[in-house]
């Protein structure tokens, strides 16, 4: 029976295809790899029209991989594709060396890159839970029998009952916890709602930018990286853009074939998404497959419910385009109107940055209302609440009172307009508020 080794860093890559190969599929799990941490001894494809149950990949080609790994010097054998567990186990057991598939080492990278409270209990309950399944004869130890000594006579039990019950009462430990750690989570997006300024989320492709266009819209000091997953834990920062204050969140990036069992485990860190007003939908401007990019994101974000809510594209990294220029694609002018509003900048140097601001403090409504607003003496409160907010451009008292000249904020006179005092205010407002 095969032991498994606790090394297991010099991968041979497995790519299964049925048809036409597509070369990015094969590129992204190669820097799925190297995210990991492995090194690439050699890649090999697989064409698969009917998936073997018992090894997926047929006999021959079993053979040219386990002579393949053995020539290599390989350790470790990465298949991007999802494994049954028996499908595991047999080709650990006939190649004698450590195989994880595609859900297991997105799970691997994942456990690497969380690093608050909240992501490491999401990465270990998706990581049990996809173990849970792959107990069964992978581990020598696992079949030895208790009962016989003193003490411990009787029907006995495996060791692999052992574990699994080990393991279950585990899950139901870190799903409490999570559930203390989503309430705190839900009690401060609360108080970000009562605070009623709109809600925007980052959401894309991983390696997008993402964390990038946080740091140069806050700027905060969120990790950013060229790399796959480089951030997991959500940040969410309060910024200025043209029209007032917004709640900006960076979220874990989106990739193709997201495993289920972390869209369940990450269901927390993906509500900055869903319980957003608004996405920035952040896409790598000079990845010639963006268009399938944006798509596998807005799957991921149906699944996850927002897939309804309003997005703006924003077309990032174009300096990586020669020639290309900061510049916002309106939906009015699109010859095309399937395509979405867009715009197109660079966060790494940022370039087209107040261009984002400008369009994203429009698409949100944060329109001013400006001019002259009369206040009688009674409404001294009213008056102190303008100042405070620092929208009086300029200020005349006479013997009626006050006569201020205002820039406000439309969301700021809504609520001041619903004061006691506020029916100055009201006078002041559209007959018709602006929309998205």
């Amino acid at each position: 029976m095969f032991d498994r080794s606790k090394r297991g860093e010099h991968a041979l890559l497995i790519q299964p295809h049925a048809g036409k190969l597509e070369e990015d599929v094969l590129e992204e799990f190669t820097d799925l790899a190297r995210s990991a941490g492995a090194s690439i001894a050699a890649t090999l494809t697989a064409r698969i029209d009917r998936p073997n149950p018992s090894i997926l990949i047929g006999s021959g080609k079993l053979d040219e991989v386990k002579a393949a790994a053995e020539a290599t010097g390989a350790d470790l054998i990465l298949v991007n594709h999802a494994l049954s567990p028996v499908q595991e186990r047999n080709l650990e057991r006939f190649l004698e060396r450590r195989v994880i598939d595609r859900t297991g080492l997105i799970l691997d990278i994942f456990a690497q890159r969380a690093h608050s409270h909240e992501g490491k209990l999401q990465v270990e309950l998706a990581q049990l839970r996809h173990l849970a399944t792959r107990l069964v004869r992978g581990w020598t130890h696992l079949e030895r029998q208790r009962g016989g000594a003193i003490g411990l006579r009787g029907p006995g039990e495996t060791q692999l009952e052992t574990d699994r019950r080990l393991l279950q009462k585990r899950v139901e430990q870190l799903q409490k916890r999570l559930e203390k750690v989503e309430v705190q989570r839900t009690q401060m997006r609360r108080a970000r709602v009562r605070s009623e300024l709109p809600r925007v989320a980052l959401v894309g492709y991983t390696n997008a930018g993402k964390s990038t266009l946080f740091n140069a819209l806050t700027g905060a000091e969120a990790y950013a990286a060229d790399q796959l997953f480089a951030t997991l834990d959500p940040t969410v920062r309060r910024i200025a853009i043209p029209g007032g204050n917004v709640v900006l969140a960076d979220t874990v990036g989106f990739v193709r074939d997201l495993p289920h069992e972390l869209v369940a485990a990450f269901r927390s860190t993906l509500s900055e998404a869903r319980e957003a007003d608004f996405l920035l939908h952040v896409v790598d401007a000079a990845d010639p497959h963006r268009e399938e990019r944006i798509a596998q994101v807005d799957e991921v974000l149906a699944a996850v419910g927002a897939g309804d809510l309003p997005q703006l594209l924003v077309f990032n990294k174009i300096d990586r385009i020669d020639g290309a220029e900061p510049r916002h694609d309106g939906q009015d002018g699109i010859p095309d109107p399937s395509r979405r509003e867009r715009v197109w900048m660079s966060a790494r140097d940022g370039t087209g940055l107040e261009l984002l601001q400008s369009v994203l403090g429009k698409r949100l409504g944060l329109q001013h209302i400006t001019g002259q607003l009369r206040l009688p003496p009674s409404a001294g409160r009213l008056r102190s609440r303008l100042h405070q907010l620092e929208v009086v451009r300029g200020e005349q008292v006479d013997e009626e009172g006050w006569l201020l000249d205002v820039d406000l904020p439309i969301a700021e006179a809504e609520k001041l307009a619903a004061s006691a005092d506020g029916a100055p205010i009201k006078a002041m407002l559209p007959e018709k508020l602006p929309e998205w």
